[in-house]
């Protein structure tokens, strides 16, 4: 997917005991939740199984997140979203963690 020239998305944690872990959004698909078959799995009691999703779109270049239906939802910049456009600097809350949003290359 990610060819010369073609940005990365990663997901970085901004808090807490992980701070600095780096998640690489290296598929079309990135599934985030507590669930071990996740993508980037969350050992955090209040964020769902299956919690949100980062989309990459190839054509428009871009990366998008999706509430997945969670309980206690998916904040970016502090407004809880449905569906949104990432840019880079972007804060997404999911449960206690904090993710930055960075886009390399």
């Amino acid at each position: 997917m990610a060819g010369p020239g073609v940005p990365r998305g990663v997901l970085v944690i901004r808090n807490g005991g992980f701070e600095g872990m780096r998640y690489e959004l290296a598929v079309a698909e990135t599934l985030i939740g507590r669930n071990p078959t996740t993508d980037i799995t969350l050992l955090d009691e209040g964020i769902s199984r299956e919690h949100a999703l980062v989309v990459f779109d190839e054509e428009a270049g871009s990366f998008t997140i999706e509430d997945l239906q969670s309980t206690n939802g998916t904040l970016v910049n502090g407004k809880r979203v449905r569906s949104t456009s990432l840019a880079p600097g972007d804060r997404i809350q999911i449960g206690r963690t904090l993710f930055e949003f960075v886009l390399e290359g």
